[in-house]
Parts: structure tokens; C-alpha cells; sequence
């Protein structure tokens, strides 16, 4: 009987896998559908413009009459914005071949509402590599992830990452310019001490790992050193599954400092002769602070072997017109 019930229960986890399996591919599939639908009927409405009866933009009159015709005929999902964003759907991937399968209707909601080709383009291929849900789309978008990334690189290089999303090769593709903390919810002139930060950080580590991107993994905080009979500990270390290697970061509340950058390399000799094993790659160090002086971070760093990096972090969304525009003057060049 007791053999019986094992295989009973192995019997119920296979059909139970089976129909969740069955299930996601049939969500999947309606999706596909439905993206694919709103993409035609974009199409529809790009070519009876086109044809001259009405000019299809945000404001005219074709979009309201649109809208009450469709949702008399057809029930919900036909609102002005909808049906804008289908047209705009068609306009922006009007080779419905490169429509993504994993991203629903509420990706590319969000994602239409891009400004440029480019950043379109980005955020798709981005939230189909690291599977955002709509939620964390949203909140890449808000924090102008595309732009602070495309402004750490030159002109080919933001052309690249529209086209291929970002890939992370070598430490260097782990930084941002600057981290954004607005989930934190410090105000900005809060005086925080680092314990604090280094708290709030731990106490939203979901949203943290968002921010510093795909492949961290959280090990521990204020990891304990013995060196030289003196105890030192570190912020916070993680460990990166892409770049197979621990990257260990050190929270300053102010200004970064010449002294940070010394402590810092004393941390990532130990973790070489200590604490990485066969198959990991040297460590890696980050310092986030609030200020960086680039002339003190030039001299500071260039006889160290160790890779230190210095990063600015903020607690609140950047300023998107003057991304914007930074960004603008670097393709310009």
C-alpha cells in the first residue's frame, strides 16, 4: 500500500506539472495572438490613413470614432490610448516577424510610449532577456535605464544596445551612470547615515537587484575579514553568475574618497587569496557614493591591478529632459 500511495503521488506531480506547463503555453499563446491582432488591426488604421480619408494622430477625431464604434460592436479594450498604441505597435515593428512571443500587450503598452526607435528597441529586447514583469518595465522606464546606460558607452555603443539589449561582458558593463535609489524613499536632503542606507537597501533587496541588473546573486552583509589581527567588514557582497566572479560593494554616504579606494583593494586582495575557489574569475570591487571628483578617482586608481570601480548613486529619478539632451549631443557627434 505504501508502494501504491508513492506512485499515486508521483502520478498527481506529473499531472500537475503537465497541466501548469500546458497552461503557461496556452497563456503564451493567447498572447501571441492578441499582440499579433493588435498589430493588424494598427496596420488597418495606418493604411486608411494613408489612403487619405483622415490623418490618424492622437487628437483627431478618427480615434474617438474608433472607439465608440469598436466598443459598441466588439465590448472592452478598444480606448483611444489602446488604439493608438496598436497603431503605433504596426509603425514601430512593421515586420510583425520581430514581435516578440514572451511579452504581452502590457509590455508593449509601456514600451510604445518610448520616445525615440532606439529606446523602443532597447526596452523590448530587455524585458524579453531578463523576463520583466510589467511592474519592473515600468520602473526601468521611469528611471531612464536606457539612457544612463547609453551614456557610459560612444555612439556605436548606443547603437548596439538598442539592437541587442545590454550584455554584460566585462565588470565594467555593471555600472550605470548613476544608480537611481528612488525606491529607498529617502528625501533628498535627509541627513542618512550609511548604516541606514546600507538598511533601507537590504529591506528592499528586490528592488535593489533590479537596479543593479541581471546576474547578482545576494550572499551576505557586513561580511566579516580578519586581516593582519584586525576584523574589517564589508557592506554588502554579492556574487555576479554571468561574469562568475564576487563583486563586493561599499556603501559612502558622501563624497568617495582616495582612502575608500585603498580599503577597497586591501578587500579584493583577501577575497583572491582567500575566498575564491577554482572556476572563479579575480573579484571585483564597487564604491557607491553620493559625489565622485574624476581627476581623484583617475590618479587613485591607475597603478591598482585590482578592479576597482567608483559609481554615483541618487535617491531620486533622474531629470529625463536632461538625459535627454545629453544623450541627444552624443549621437550628434
Amino acid at each position: 500500500m505504501k508502494l501504491q500511495q508513492q506512485e499515486y503521488n508521483k502520478l498527481i506531480q506529473g499531472i500537475g506539472q503537465l497541466l501548469i506547463a500546458g497552461r503557461e503555453r496556452a497563456a503564451q499563446e493567447v498572447n501571441s495572438i492578441l499582440v499579433q491582432t493588435y498589430w493588424e488591426i494598427g496596420r488597418y488604421i495606418v493604411e486608411f490613413e494613408q489612403r487619405g480619408k483622415e490623418k490618424a494622430e492622437y487628437g483627431s477625431q478618427l480615434f474617438d470614432r474608433l472607439s465608440t464604434d469598436l466598443t459598441q460592436a466588439y465590448g472592452k479594450g478598444f480606448g483611444r490610448s489602446n488604439l493608438f498604441y496598436m497603431r503605433k505597435l504596426y509603425l514601430s515593428f512593421q515586420n510583425s516577424g520581430t514581435l516578440s512571443h514572451k511579452l504581452t500587450w502590457s509590455h508593449y503598452y509601456e514600451i510604445l510610449k518610448a520616445d525615440s526607435d532606439l529606446e523602443i528597441s532597447f526596452y523590448t529586447k530587455q524585458s524579453e532577456k531578463e523576463k520583466w514583469s510589467v511592474r519592473e518595465l515600468k520602473r526601468q522606464m521611469k528611471s531612464m535605464l536606457f539612457h544612463r546606460l547609453a551614456l557610459s558607452t560612444d555612439k556605436e555603443g548606443v547603437l548596439k544596445l538598442a539592437t541587442e539589449g545590454h550584455e554584460v561582458q566585462q565588470p565594467e558593463d555593471l555600472l550605470k551612470d548613476p544608480f537611481v535609489l528612488e525606491f529607498l524613499n529617502i528625501p533628498e536632503k535627509y541627513q542618512y547615515l550609511e548604516g541606514e542606507l546600507e538598511e533601507r537597501l537590504i529591506s528592499n533587496l528586490q528592488q535593489f537587484l533590479l537596479e543593479l541588473g541581471k546576474g547578482f546573486a545576494f550572499i551576505a552583509r557586513q561580511y566579516r575579514m580578519s586581516i593582519g589581527g584586525k576584523h574589517f567588514r564589508l557592506d554588502l557582497l554579492f556574487y555576479h553568475r554571468i561574469l562568475k566572479c564576487f563583486v563586493l560593494i561599499d556603501l559612502k554616504r558622501g563624497e568617495l574618497d582616495h582612502s575608500d579606494i585603498g580599503q577597497m583593494n586591501l578587500y579584493l586582495n583577501y577575497f583572491k587569496k582567500e575566498e575564491a575557489t577554482e572556476g572563479d574569475n579575480e573579484p571585483v570591487g564597487i564604491l557607491l557614493g553620493a559625489y565622485k571628483d574624476h581627476i581623484l578617482v583617475e590618479y587613485a586608481t591607475s597603478s591598482i591591478t585590482n578592479k576597482v570601480l567608483l559609481a554615483k548613486y541618487q535617491l531620486y529619478l533622474p531629470n529625463k529632459a536632461q538625459l535627454e539632451n545629453a544623450l541627444n549631443k552624443l549621437l550628434d557627434i
